[in-house]
């Protein structure tokens, strides 16, 4: 795989995840800009070093890497994080959005202030980096994107109390994805979403872990940003070094929104009878 003359953004990069994506792109040959706040594990505080440390790095390993220090919670900061790429490139292929954080809230507890800090990097930041890197994606060959579900978003079984936040951020991600698939669609750009399992500072984790390990996902989201991939509108679950694609997906016979071909009914009560046959996936 070869991303020779690529220009890639990967956000939340300056550790973790993103830092590991932002290397094994770097070493296939794509020019990358590594963007970070330097966000503490709850999204508070802001370190210019991080970002700026993490490309200095893999500047010294001679790859061809810059570094970007900016909130992206704005308009402003998605927009300047993009003309980095362009003033640093002149162009741009690849958009990884990889930020966000993990708090812990209660619904009763909930305050604005909590839920805003995890709708502004799950929505607001893919929306804004989207807008003002379109027009440059539009004029690549191989223009991809990759947002960041959570299966703690998509699946009941795997929630967790305090996570109605998160869940609600990583969830949107889904919608842009799905709505920009078909947005970008005659314009080849291809916009799918991961859903990565492992273990890094967020679950508290230092040192290298046993299983789960952040190596272990990247695979996953260098195939869809790379050229090989030709699928939009998928999420790829990575854990433990394997993966597994799914979308949300009709079921046949439908006219929508006419005829959802399933189950009539007219009344509540009569919902209630046939209930156990309207719930079959």
């Amino acid at each position: 795989m070869n991303f020779t003359g690529k220009t890639a953004i990967v956000t939340g990069a300056g550790r973790g995840l993103g830092f590991i994506y932002a290397r094994e792109l770097a070493r296939l040959g794509a020019n990358v800009v590594i963007s970070d706040i330097g966000a503490d594990n709850i999204g508070d505080g802001a370190d210019t070093s991080i970002a700026l440390d993490a490309a200095r790095t893999l500047q010294s390993e001679g790859y061809s890497v810059v570094g970007h220090h900016g909130d992206l919670a704005s308009e402003q900061g998605c927009r300047q994080l993009i003309e980095t790429a362009i003033e640093a490139y002149g162009q741009l292929d690849i958009v990884i959005h990889n930020a966000g954080w993990v708090g812990y809230q209660s619904i009763e507890e909930a305050e604005s202030s909590f839920i805003d800090r995890a709708l502004d990097i799950n929505i607001y930041t893919p929306i804004w980096l989207c807008k003002h890197a379109w027009k440059y994606l539009r004029q690549s060959a191989v223009a991809r994107v990759v947002l960041t579900s959570s299966d703690r978003a998509m699946y009941q079984q795997y929630a967790q109390p305090g996570l109605v936040a998160y869940a609600a951020g990583k969830m949107a991600q889904l919608g842009i994805m799905n709505a920009l698939s078909m947005e970008g669609a005659t314009d080849g750009i291809l916009v799918n979403a991961v859903s990565p399992v492992a273990k890094t500072r967020m679950w508290g984790v230092t040192g290298e872990p046993d299983n789960l390990k952040p190596q272990w996902v990247a695979p996953g989201v260098i195939f869809l940003a790379s050229e090989l991939c030709q699928d939009t509108g998928y999420i790829l679950r990575a854990s433990n070094g394997q993966f597994t694609a799914t979308r949300f997906a009709e079921n046949k016979g439908v006219d929508y929104p006419v005829d959802l071909a399933r189950v009539k009914a007219s009344s509540a009560e009569q919902i209630a009878q046939l209930w156990d046959h309207i719930k079959e996936c």
